[in-house]
């Protein structure tokens, strides 16, 4: 059995948390399984992906005891954080902060990444009892305002979620930012080709650069 500790360890120990959204479920799989082999341990599949209930289903039975968490996205209420859990789900994630959401996670021992953006909102979510605080929409902030956030709130477990890219990963990383969520840089590689092999090397491409800021 995988524990909270272990799990959290598959987001923190490689400072990444994959993100798919994509609008198929057969995407939805060829690309987590292709990020997957480039290294990805953690990763969301958005309940807006049709069918998102049965990937998470399926990529958990093929790799939860691989050391791969598989989470769900986009959870905004306790019942369907309880169905993504039934699903084999790890890992909740939500744009905003739903407490009952987070509570039905701790009660199964599940890892949440809530959303928050001001610092009352970023409290709100610790003391929810969320495992990161997902700083969203972080791309028309920046690492300038993790910085200014971090100041009176150094023990926040921030984690920016939007426009995050190997070529800026370090500045998020020199803010104190605990991981990153990453999203069309990998998730969109093989879209002109369908070519996924794209998708293990972006993916590659971002853990190395994550592995490099973080040295």
């Amino acid at each position: 059995m995988v524990t909270k500790f272990q799990a959290l360890e598959a987001i923190t120990g490689t400072g990444a948390l994959l993100i798919v959204r994509l609008d198929s479920a057969e995407e939805a799989l060829a690309v987590s399984e292709a990020a997957i082999e480039g290294g990805i341990r953690a990763l969301e599949v958005t309940l807006s992906v049709p069918g998102a209930v049965d990937v998470i289903a399926q990529l958990s039975r093929s790799y939860g005891g691989d050391g791969v968490l598989v989470g769900a996205g986009t959870v905004l209420d306790d019942h369907a954080a309880h169905a993504c859990i039934t699903a084999g789900a790890g890992l909740l994630v939500s744009p905003n902060l739903n407490p009952a959401m987070i509570e039905t996670a701790n009660r199964y021992q599940a890892v949440t990444v809530s959303g928050a953006f001001t610092a009352s909102e970023i409290v709100d979510t610790m003391q929810a009892g969320a495992d990161i605080v997902k700083l969203f929409p972080a791309e028309f902030v920046g690492p300038a305002y993790v910085r200014t956030v971090a100041a009176p709130l150094p023990h926040a477990p921030l984690m920016p979620a939007g426009g995050v890219t190997p070529g800026n990963a370090q500045e998020w990383f020199d803010a104190g930012v605990v991981a990153v969520g990453v999203g069309s840089f990998v998730t969109k590689a093989a879209r002109r080709d369908g070519d996924y092999r794209k998708v293990t090397e972006a993916a590659r491409t971002m853990l190395r650069a994550i592995e490099d800021a973080r040295s």
